[in-house]
């Protein structure tokens, strides 16, 4: 008899961590998980997510005749649907999980829920902070090691009173039950005459434990997702900076081509500053981690109309780009240190000049682009350190990283005297699916 009780007790365990699973699962409870205000609205959502996944486990109960009384969670969804949103949600939540129970006859099951619900309530409001909800542990030692040792007296406390308030919440179904009969009120208490204290023990720790674990898993939800928020803040905050590294760099080197034109040519000179206000109003621009092919090609556009000016028919550029590639996303200046670096290392110390190729194509579903030219190309001593050297092309690398993870290939092939080959491999990504992930 007390074998089958203990194995009917840890059913109930393995249901509690069950459903607690199934409700974290929906991206919407997750959302609710993470907030601790919640609208009108909100919790009453909450209420019945919580109530349609405690509520068919006392369907379930009931249905069958009491032959899975394990998974009858009622009284402890209740409490913790008030401890997660507030007398509202527990009063409502009681109410909604108590129906199967008060359709077979159980009419006591509804005040019990309904009261236990709005004592979850109470239990939050006393809560010295929010995240004491989440903290709670059974193990009371803790608790008293902390008001004996660290004086932190009122976070205690609070967990003293968490786990009296599950104890009594047990007593007091066990004791109704007693009292009025099994008949208006399902207990899962030892049914033999005289049960011994350990068995009673059990049943009061399976239901302590029934509602300690649902907190736990919930929380581990909580921790994944808020680690995943902080993971994208922080790469929308290492973009950011790599974005205000490059613009002053690009900014300091367009200024001296102008500068190189005033004295050469002053009304070319003037026409430059023109192009340049252009570039100026895209960088002072509010900068996006991704945008259209097209609108970095116009940015290079703006950018090599001072730099052909500057070396006239000695720099020769050449496009080939697959109209089909013009709407996918690329990550913001992503282009031009790669033009720069073709132009300052490449071409500029050769005497007649050279020219750059810009080529865009898709090859296996993905989006390749090419930045070639045909100048003084990169020492191999050189090229074997590229990538941990000077603004540009770490930069760039940096970017597609923070951007796509492994999901991309950033090559750069060069041999001396004969030029340089720049590629690039992304994921082909358009607007819409950018809004998606």
């Amino acid at each position: 008899m007390l074998e089958q009780y203990l194995v009917i007790l840890f059913v109930k365990l393995a249901v509690s961590a069950s459903l607690a699973t199934v409700l974290a699962r929906p991206a919407a409870v997750q959302r609710m998980l993470l907030q601790e205000e919640r609208t009108l609205g909100q919790r009453l959502r909450l209420a019945v997510a919580f109530s349609v996944v405690f509520g068919t486990g006392a369907a379930t109960r009931v249905l069958s005749r009491n032959s899975y009384q394990a998974v009858d969670l009622g009284l402890e969804g209740s409490l913790l649907c008030g401890l997660l949103g507030g007398y509202v949600t527990g009063l409502l939540s009681g109410v909604l999980i108590s129906i199967p129970a008060m359709i077979n006859g159980e009419l006591l099951t509804m005040p019990l829920y309904a009261s236990l619900g709005v004592m979850g309530g109470l239990l939050r409001d006393l809560a010295p902070a929010k995240e004491d909800v989440w903290r709670f542990s059974p193990f009371f030692d803790l608790s008293i090691w902390r008001i004996l040792r660290r004086k932190d007296y009122w976070h205690s406390l609070f967990h003293l009173s968490f786990l009296c308030s599950v104890l009594f919440a047990e007593f007091l179904r066990v004791n109704l039950s007693r009292l009025f009969g099994e008949r208006y009120l399902h207990v899962l208490y030892p049914s033999w005459p005289d049960p011994h204290p350990a068995a009673v023990l059990c049943a009061y720790a399976a239901t302590l434990f029934s509602v300690t674990l649902p907190l736990k898993v919930w929380n581990n939800t909580r921790n994944e997702r808020k680690l995943e928020a902080q993971q994208a803040l922080l790469s929308e905050a290492r973009l950011a900076a790599l974005t205000r590294q490059i613009n002053p760099h690009f900014l300091f080197n367009t200024l001296n081509s102008v500068s190189t034109l005033i004295r050469i040519n002053p009304e070319q000179a003037r026409a430059m500053v023109h192009k340049l206000s252009n570039i100026l109003r895209r960088l002072l621009r509010k900068q996006e981690s991704l945008s259209p092919l097209r609108d970095e090609l116009a940015f290079i556009e703006d950018y090599l109309s001072i730099e052909m000016v500057r070396f006239g028919s000695n720099l020769r550029v050449e496009k080939e780009i697959d109209p089909a590639t013009l709407d996918f996303l690329v990550p913001s200046m992503v282009l031009q240190p790669l033009v720069e670096n073709s132009i300052k290392h490449g071409l500029s110390s050769k005497v007649e000049g050279g020219s750059i190729r810009i080529q865009s194509q898709t090859q296996g579903g993905r989006l390749l682009l090419v930045v070639q030219d045909d100048g003084v190309g990169i020492t191999e001593d050189t090229l074997a350190t590229l990538f941990e050297q000077g603004i540009g092309v770490s930069n760039v690398n940096e970017r597609l990283r923070v951007l796509f993870g492994h999901d991309f290939r950033f090559s750069v092939l060069s041999n001396p005297n004969e030029g340089t080959r720049t590629e690039i491999e992304i994921p082909q990504l358009t607007a819409a699916l950018a809004a998606v992930s």
